[in-house]
């Protein structure tokens, strides 16, 4: 079994900004390099023998490239008490189509779909135990700009649970087809 997902891969630039977005927060582990990414659609456990199944479906979504926005932070939680810290995407519609579109394709290889609304987003921190407060961090870098990124593709993803945190290796590419 293997532990999948889709995603879009952030350019090193951007990545190296969002980097610096850091704080002596209680609880935070921040994500590193070469965790960032953007969720578009969690798998979760996948069969071995699914895997080729999940490919051959990713190749059957239309893609047109976009322009992607990276600015502001926010979170889930409340700020005195975070879950996740991230930073926002815009515009988040062709970002939520492409979720869509991905979702329909996998719920006809039987995968059952995340329950909760698609929000784009890209993870900078978790918290766990007692988290502090980010209320300052949020205002410091409210409307702050990232950069922005043309989103030719989307990635097949691994999740691979380490001592040091989850590495995320790419299983396979997709430009789409053409609509």
């Amino acid at each position: 079994m293997r532990k999948l997902f889709f995603g879009v891969e952030i350019p090193a630039p951007i990545k190296s900004r969002l980097l610096k977005v850091r704080a002596e927060v209680p609880g935070a582990r921040w994500q590193t390099f070469a965790q960032m990414h953007l969720t578009l659609l969690f798998l979760g456990n996948v069969e071995d023998e699914r895997v080729l199944a999940v490919r051959e479906a990713a190749c059957r979504i239309s893609l047109t490239a976009f322009e992607l926005q990276v600015a502001g932070l926010g979170c889930f939680g409340r700020p005195c008490a975070p879950r996740i810290l991230w930073a926002g995407v815009q515009p988040a519609a062709p970002v939520a189509s492409l979720h869509s579109a991905l979702k329909s394709e996998m719920a006809q290889l039987g995968f059952t779909p995340e329950s909760r609304a698609f929000r784009p987003h890209i993870t900078l921190s978790r918290f766990k135990h007692r988290p502090g407060s980010i209320e300052s961090l949020l205002a410091e870098y409210e409307g702050a700009a990232f950069g922005a990124f043309r989103v030719e593709r989307f990635v097949l993803f691994e999740s691979v649970q380490r001592a040091g945190g989850s590495v995320y290796p790419v299983i396979a590419r997709f430009a789409g087809k053409i609509p």
